[in-house]
């Protein structure tokens, strides 16, 4: 059982409602998902080692139809499919859905993200809604909020939840890796709507506070060089998400690929049903003391560019050879509380 998941069911325990206690997994079905978990091992497995395409393909077809029938099996959402590796089961916080999430790797130049909500049910039956990744087919994934037919793929590594009159906001954390050149973080504001349905994204992040306001936007993401760690998470402590800031390490703006961490960190505070967006997280003062080592250094003491924007050119060259000597970590870990 992973640690976030545990800790879920732990608090729900504590607080007499655990999701074990309420739809407990019959002796028999149990034995059931263990031998469809064994199967979902195996095919999980072969989706990354396999040297063809044809037979990653192959392994993932047959992977989307051993969990789809292991989720039909009564009170499903209970059970947490540990062995299952590579893959993301990431629990919401108040245990009402958990989101599956892997990536398919087709070449070094081409993959696509393949996901699906589990909502709890009361009776135990199957509630699933699949994702399609539409990535490839989007100019402009900002332009707009987003049902689970036109999502933009990303491999989830936390969810926290917030809320704002009376309404949940599920805040996702995810990892794209996009091209051969470049990787991609995605923040994603996760709602659902009047049918219960899932909808991504919305004018949920907000720079109006910025020293240039920019219009808000539906979700935020960052572009950054491959095999870079890049910090984008959240702090508990602080109540805030916290952003690395990059930069180009060779003076080229308009290329994405070449940018690294510059030692500041941008935030967002979530204020009023928004995440509103902190350009100096240093004059916010955020303790960086303890922060999760796995998920991006903590800022520096001299960062990169000054108080006015300079760049100093000896500590660029440092931070670029640290970055490049940084391994990039795995898409989904488990992250650390």
């Amino acid at each position: 059982m992973t640690l976030r998941l545990s800790l879920v069911l732990l608090i729900a325990f504590a607080a007499g409602t655990s999701v074990y206690a309420q739809s407990p997994i019959s002796s028999a079905d149990r034995k059931k998902l263990r031998l469809k978990e064994d199967s979902l091992s195996k095919h999980s497995k072969e989706m990354s080692v396999e040297q063809e395409m044809a037979d990653r393909m192959i392994a993932d077809s047959f992977f989307i139809r051993t969990l789809v029938r292991a989720l039909q099996v009564k009170n499903s959402f209970y059970y947490p499919f540990d062995s299952v590796l590579g893959i993301s089961k990431m629990y919401a916080p108040d245990s009402t859905f958990r989101i599956f999430t892997w990536n398919l790797n087709y070449d070094n130049y081409y993959s696509r993200q393949r996901g699906a909500i589990q909502m709890r049910t009361k009776d135990g039956s199957l509630k699933l809604f699949p994702l399609r990744d539409v990535s490839e087919f989007t100019e402009n994934p900002m332009d707009s909020a987003r049902d689970r037919n036109n999502w933009i793929g990303a491999v989830y590594y936390n969810i926290i939840r917030t809320q704002y009159n009376g309404k949940n906001f599920y805040t996702l954390f995810g990892f794209d890796g996009h091209t051969v050149r470049s990787s991609k973080k995605w923040l994603e504001v996760l709602t659902f709507n009047g049918r219960g349905e899932p909808v991504f994204g919305g004018p949920f992040f907000s720079f109006a506070k910025d020293s240039i306001p920019k219009p808000d936007q539906n979700r935020f993401s960052l572009e950054f060089k491959k095999d870079v760690r890049v910090l984008m998470d959240f702090l508990p402590e602080e109540n805030v998400i916290l952003v690395d800031h990059l930069i180009s390490e060779n003076d080229e703006p308009d290329n994405p690929w070449t940018y690294v961490p510059d030692g500041d960190n941008e935030a967002f505070k979530w204020e009023n049903g928004k995440w509103i967006h902190i350009d100096k997280a240093f004059t916010y003062k955020i303790d960086m003391s303890d922060a999760d080592p796995y998920m991006g250094k903590p800022p520096v003491e001299k960062p990169i560019l000054d108080g006015k924007g300079n760049k100093n050119e000896k500590k660029l060259i440092e931070q670029s050879e640290k970055n490049k000597q940084r391994e990039q970590p795995a898409p989904v870990p488990p992250v650390k509380k």
